[in-house]
Parts: structure tokens; sequence; C-alpha cells
């Protein structure tokens, strides 16, 4: 119940720093740091592929409403979500994940950490600016955007991700 509301209060707080502070921050008119994401890759292991996309859904379609995106947000988070229990079960660490685990930082590390977000962080942004690009006609700018979006979206969720102590 605790790590319910936890989560839940969580998800409110993702959206609230995604729309009134990230939103309108853009680099070299470039680089977009959609911090949302973390919400969808750093829930518990053990939640279901369905329940994933139920909530890859709902962040997504919450942040649609705010950016007015029409759907282009709820669609990368679900494939996000989707992925993720895949490639969590493809990158398991020897010994497996413990009961109750989230995959962070301070959980598994630094190398495991990249390798595990950075490509989903990838697939999503690909998706999001190719959905948003109507096709392949802007590739290069697109890639662009997606090269400078995941390397600035990576940079702050593993500087925030540093910041939270370790477990004992």
């Amino acid at each position: 119940m605790r790590t319910g509301l936890l989560y839940f209060i969580l998800f409110f707080v993702y959206v609230l720093v995604q729309v009134l502070l990230l939103k309108n921050i853009v680099l070299f008119n470039v680089a977009f740091c959609f911090l949302y994401i973390a919400f969808i890759l750093l829930l518990p292991v053990e939640i279901s592929a369905v329940m994933m996309m139920l909530i890859g859904f709902t962040i997504g379609f919450t942040i649609d409403i705010f950016y007015s995106s029409m759907g282009l947000h709820a669609f990368a988070s679900v494939i996000t979500a989707f992925l993720r229990n895949y490639w969590l079960k493809l990158i398991t660490p020897q010994g497996g994940y413990d009961v109750g685990a989230t995959p962070t930082l301070s959980e598994y590390g630094a190398g495991w950490f990249l390798v595990y977000f950075i490509p989903l962080v990838f697939i999503h942004l690909t998706v999001l600016f190719f959905i948003e690009a109507s096709g392949f006609s802007m590739a290069g700018y697109t890639l662009l955007k997606i090269i400078s979006s995941v390397m600035f979206t990576a940079l702050i969720i593993f500087l925030l991700q540093s910041m939270i102590p370790k477990r004992r």
C-alpha cells in the first residue's frame, strides 16, 4: 500500500516537472529533456508487461494533454513500457533480480544502469520524433534531435539517479 502511494505521488511529480519546467528547456533547438521516461524505466522489475503498458499509456497520455501532441507521447511510452521487460530479461545480472528490486543506479551500478536505460530512451525518442516528423523526409534533422535528446535526457536521469543514496 505504501509503495503504491509512493509511485502515485512520483507519477505526479514526474508529470509536473516535465510540464512546468522541462517543457520549456530546449538546448540549441534540438535537445529536449523527457524526464517522464524515467518513471516508466524505474518501476519495480516484477511489474507485468500489461501493467507496464497501462502505466506507460497513462503517463504518456497525461504528457500529451499538456503538450497538445495527440497521442505521440502515449504511443512512444507504450512501446517503451512493452519493450522494458524484455530488455530487463536480456540484461539480467548474475544472480537475477531481487524481489521488489527497482532498476536503479544505486541498486545495480553505473555500467548496468547505462546499458539498461540508454537503449530504451533511444527507442522512446526515435519513435516519438519520427512520428512527429511524419516520416523520413527530415531524417537528418530528426536523427540530430534523437541523438542530442538522448544525451540530454540520459544526462539528467543519470545525475538525478547519482544523487540518490545507496540503500543498505
